[in-house]
């Protein structure tokens, strides 16, 4: 079962979000899949996130922590504090682990990527990030790390940092968008525990 988050100024069509969503598709898994479009509101993204991973647990009566929580970007931050919180495994990409401090710099109007929707970041949204903050990660063996080195817009050597002790793959090359990500895909999918005879 897999809670995808995308990243900021992103949504569920994404180039990631896609991919796993056509492979969980053509594995029969659509039911075990869940990728909300997050509000700009930190605090709403993360409640919201956190009723999809509890309404997917619900319905395939399983513990919430049988969730995998996949995040890109903010939504790796959001992951990080979701598997905080419901003690579950989180596969994070491009990863942003300072989230206040990053997006203080992006308070003001937006528009999304994919469907040019404008929307508002606001300076008390910096605050909600603050008070979600994980500083320091606990059973790191539920974590997966996905970090490029070729990263444009964050900082990879702090990921890893951030992650130590955690599986890690550490991309050379690449985007801060994984363009390669197909190739990583059999990967997160096993640490997501799905087979390829499914789940």
């Amino acid at each position: 079962m897999i809670v995808y988050l995308h990243g900021f100024r992103s949504s569920p069509d994404s180039f990631k979000a896609r991919v796993l969503a056509a492979e969980m598709e053509k594995r029969g898994l659509m039911a075990h899949w869940r990728c909300p479009a997050l509000p700009a509101s930190p605090a709403q993204a993360l409640a919201l996130a956190g009723q999809e991973a509890h309404a997917l647990a619900q319905m395939h009566s399983k513990p919430v922590s049988a969730i995998t929580v996949i995040g890109s970007s903010l939504g790796g931050f959001y992951a990080t504090c979701l598997a905080q919180r419901l003690d579950c495994k989180a596969i994070l990409l491009n990863p942003a682990v300072y989230a206040p401090r990053d997006l203080a710099t992006q308070v003001g109007e937006h528009v999304d990527y994919h469907h040019g929707q404008p929307f508002v970041f606001l300076p008390q949204y910096v605050d909600e990030l603050t008070d979600m903050a994980v500083h320091r990660i606990t059973k790191p063996e539920r974590y997966f790390l996905i970090a490029a080195t070729g990263d444009e817009v964050l900082d990879w050597q702090e990921m890893e940092a951030f992650f130590e002790g955690a599986r890690q793959r550490i991309v050379q090359g690449s985007d801060h968008g994984l363009s390669d990500f197909s190739t990583y895909l059999p990967e997160v999918l096993a640490f997501a525990g799905i087979t390829p005879a499914g789940i």
